[in-house]
């Protein structure tokens, strides 16, 4: 199908889903309807580290993985190899456009998350999305609004809560085997190397850059931008607390038991390390206070702390999240374990176990076929990735402490930090939201 053509359609499809949803009612386009011994079929979006892994596994559950798409045209043969692929491709519009899709895995860089996942629903597509799901707080409603418009099954991939041993860990917590636990810590301490000073220069010969960028304004190519170091620059990452940091986030609140945003952040982020082209912080300490009904005992806290420039966690975890009870408390680590301490610190549980890519991706399958919420649905990840985003927020401003309205999703008495709630688009791109 020639280009032009297929962006045609989709402008178009972009057109009657906000016209209809403008009226109140919203169809989503006709998809036929995959029995439970009849083979789904996927393609895949980002063909980096993590994407084939989750592709992999899927394939594995016996979806069939039709398209490889990625605009570095080695790393898409690569992953069609692997995972055995109809053809690979550098044009999301090719899986957009096949009827023959039910679903799309989303692992390309954060500034694409929220423009494919809004097409692909519009498109009658369920999304599988990496982590974090969105690059701006604006974005994750576009995502929330664009699956419940279309019914459509939205899957965030913060994967620890698709995984057994760690949902019997949070059900302890939230059985009180800690006490009343009001106050939960989560941490990434590890060591990320400089990426250095880089200078402009032509992108790869295999890389469709314009592709790349997409629908965000164009940003000019260094020699240390791809192909992972676009996580630390504003343009198109979330830095590490939208990397590794959205997972123990999203533990965190899982455990806490927190089904909002919080109505204040207080921190600091700034670089104290790094003397290289990173833009975000390589340090930082941030509190999200939840204010419940605002009794003594319903207010809940938030920490996140982040180092990553140190090569000495904290309790032996790189990455972690602890729940303090009055009871106790309880540590997990999503690659390691989970351990329970009553009082006096005394060791009364332990649960062992890595994070389980394969078991998140089969409740992704079985809440297609089922027609229900996955375990780690768009609002959910949402409301982790608005955490990474706000943690941010505070350093970019240095406000060090703003009001959040959490209905809203706006600050208060905050026009700088208000600014930062959207982004830009590219004017005319294809791929741009239809309602930015």
């Amino acid at each position: 199908m020639p280009e032009k053509k297929r962006e045609t359609q989709l402008q178009r499809g972009a057109r009657a889903t906000a016209a209809a949803a403008a009226l109140g009612s919203v169809t989503a386009p006709a998809v036929q309807a995959r029995g439970a011994n009849e083979r789904m079929v996927m393609g895949l979006a980002g063909c980096g580290v993590r994407g084939p892994q989750v592709a992999e596994a899927l394939r594995t559950a016996g979806v069939q993985i039709a398209y490889a798409c990625d605009p570095d045209r080695n790393r898409a043969e690569k992953a069609k190899n692997r995972l055995e692929a109809d053809q690979a491709t550098g044009d999301l519009r090719k899986i957009l456009d096949d009827p023959a899709v039910d679903a799309i895995v989303l692992a390309t860089p954060d500034h694409w998350h929220a423009p494919a996942a809004v097409l692909a629903c519009q498109a009658g597509k369920h999304v599988y999305v990496e982590k974090p799901c969105s690059h701006s707080i604006a974005e994750g409603r576009m995502m929330i609004d664009a699956a419940r418009r279309a019914n459509r099954v939205m899957q965030v991939g913060t994967q620890t809560r698709g995984t057994k041993v760690f949902q019997d860990a949070i059900a302890r917590v939230h059985e009180g085997a800690v006490g009343k636990v009001l106050f939960a810590k989560a941490w990434v301490s590890h060591r990320r190397p400089d990426i250095g000073k880089g200078k402009p220069c032509d992108p790869p010969a295999e890389l469709d850059y314009d592709t790349f960028v997409g629908p965000v304004p164009m940003f000019p190519y260094q020699d240390n931008l791809t192909p992972y170091n676009w996580h630390w620059f504003y343009h198109f990452g979330v830095g590490e607390a939208g990397n590794r940091g959205v997972h123990q986030l999203d533990i965190a609140t899982w455990g806490l038991g927190v089904a909002t945003h919080p109505s204040r952040v207080t921190g600091f982020g700034e670089k104290l390390i790094f003397d290289d082209d990173q833009q975000f912080p390589d340090t930082q300490y941030v509190t999200f206070e939840y204010p419940g009904d605002g009794g003594v005992g319903e207010k809940k806290l938030l920490v996140y702390e982040q180092r990553i420039w140190s090569r000495y966690p904290q309790d032996d975890y790189p990455t972690g999240v602890t729940f303090y009870g009055d009871e106790g408390y309880l540590t997990m680590d999503m690659h390691k374990n989970w351990l329970l301490y009553g009082p006096k610190n005394r060791l009364r549980e332990e649960g062992k176990g890595y994070f389980d890519t394969g078991a998140h991706c089969a409740d992704f399958i079985d809440a297609i076929r089922n027609n229900r919420r996955p375990t780690a649905d768009i609002e959910i990840g949402n409301r982790s990735a608005v955490l990474s985003h706000l943690a941010n927020i505070v350093a970019r401003t240095e406000q060090r402490s703003l009001a959040f309205d959490p209905a809203a999703e706006t600050f208060i008495d905050a026009p700088d930090a208000n600014a930062l709630v959207s982004r830009d688009y590219r004017e005319g791109h294809w791929a741009a939201p239809n309602d930015a």
